[in-house]
């Protein structure tokens, strides 16, 4: 039917797109975009979000879909015919935990369509490359996969030395040179690399002034995901497969969440030499590790064997997708890895909550209560993982805090007590902690 995209159809042909990448392992494909037609674009602008911030021509998702068939047209031919123009995204800054900011790049509505259309061709492609200990932004896997396997992981091995990584601002720095050559060595379709180097080039609007370089990918475009797990399967995926593993004494094993990773080793000498050689390996990339942010933690097990490491030191800590790994002691009196959330996450949730009391503190006490509980079950679908209680006890308490401080100011004759403030939830309840992720459930990826 005109006008309505199929998505079964578009599920078949990029199974078909994975056979193909299959059968021909290492090699290029040249006749990929003969796929995105009209019907596939349909698809991607339905994979698109439509509440998305708009980009520098001011266009939102609802204005794009006012004449959708007609928009989706004229961008499909402007692709193919090499007319299209890839604007620069807007830049916004968000904050950090650090009180330091992260740029975030908005691309326009109908970029964002195009790069999800190109996308939905390469996604299937390289998923046949992709290594299983890869978890961001691919179909099927989650952080919280990422978090479980790590939990089994160290469990399994009682723990070891824990090489904890950080990429210097690693979507900044991205070399295009060396992008585009890695792509090349699996895509030869003009129009697929043309549109991909369009959007390298296209810059950044900032404070009016539209900036360009010959590096980085902006945090917030569709297709900057999958570049950056393109790019890091070469530097280091393959690299640990291939090179690194073969030459190890003992037993490791690796997480990655697009930039974020550890590297988990039952030996010290082996960690210290992947320590050692690693920052080389990433300056042949263009890329840096933060010198104090990127650490080696002991991890062992309290009481381990002598050897693995010394029984009467305590075990170490690190931080990972927004937790605390750490060692406890459980109801059965074992020693088993824990994970709680992180300090500074949080303080950055309470904090977050506070000021949106503090900024709708005079709306109807049943419109707070449905955006706090909003809040709350948001945070502890992400936070709520098993042996987590106690922080998300804390940080709904928190938020019970903050909300009647602010309810307090809003006259100053209707102070609140503690009698008042039972009365209050018992009439409008805030959700209770929840934990949402097992670490004994499978896992869901495939």
């Amino acid at each position: 039917m005109p006008g309505v995209s199929k998505p079964a159809d578009i599920s078949t042909r990029r199974q078909r797109i994975a056979e193909l990448a299959k059968q021909m392992p290492g090699k290029a494909l040249h006749s990929l975009s003969r796929h995105i037609d009209m019907e596939w674009m349909r698809e991607a602008f339905r994979r698109t979000r439509k509440d998305g911030a708009a980009g520098t021509d001011g266009v939102t998702g609802k204005d794009y879909a006012a004449n959708l068939e007609e928009n989706l047209r004229a961008l499909l031919d402007r692709a193919h015919n090499g007319l299209y123009r890839a604007p620069p995204v807007r830049r916004v800054r968000i904050p950090k935990g650090d009180g330091k900011t992260r740029p975030l790049g908005i691309p326009t509505f109908e970029d964002k369509v195009l790069q999800r259309a190109v996308a939905m061709i390469l996604e299937p492609l390289y998923e046949t490359e992709f290594y299983d200990f890869s978890y961001g932004f691919r179909p099927g896997r989650s952080a919280h996969d990422a978090l479980k396997t790590i939990w089994n992981g160290t469990q399994e091995m009682g723990g070891g030395w824990v090489l904890d990584v950080d990429i210097a601002s690693f979507f900044d720095t991205i070399d295009h040179a060396k992008l585009r050559d890695l792509l090349r060595q699996r895509v030869t379709d003009g129009v697929i690399v043309r549109l991909i180097g369009k959007w390298l080039n296209a810059g950044v609007l900032e404070g009016g002034v539209v900036t360009r370089t010959e590096m980085g990918t902006p945090q917030g475009g569709v297709i900057s995901p999958l570049l950056a797990n393109i790019y890091l399967h070469e530097v280091l995926d393959r690299w640990w497969v291939e090179e690194v593993q073969p030459r190890l004494r003992g037993k490791a094993f690796l997480v990655r969440y697009a930039d974020d990773f550890v590297i988990v080793f039952a030996r010290e000498d082996d960690a210290r030499r992947v320590q050692a050689v690693l920052p080389k390996r990433f300056a042949k990339y263009g890329l840096t590790l933060h010198p104090e942010k990127t650490r080696l933690v002991p991890f062992c097990r309290p009481a381990a064997k002598r050897g693995q490491a010394d029984p009467t030191s305590p075990p170490g800590s690190f931080d990972f997708l927004g937790l605390t790994h750490y060692w406890a002691m459980s109801r059965k009196g074992r020693w088993t890895p824990r994970q709680k959330t992180a300090k500074g996450r949080l303080t950055r949730a309470v904090r977050a909550v506070a000021e949106w009391c503090r900024a709708n503190r005079h709306r109807s006490l049943a419109k707070q209560r449905e955006a706090l509980n909003q809040k709350l079950v948001g945070h502890y679908r992400y936070y709520g993982v098993t042996g987590n209680s106690e922080s998300l006890k804390r940080f709904y308490q928190a938020v019970k805090r903050v909300w009647f401080k602010w309810l307090g100011r809003r006259s100053q004759r209707a102070r609140l007590n503690w009698d008042k403030v039972n009365r209050l939830l018992d009439k409008y309840p805030l959700a209770p902690p929840k934990a949402y992720h097992s670490v004994l459930a499978p896992s869901a990826k495939p």
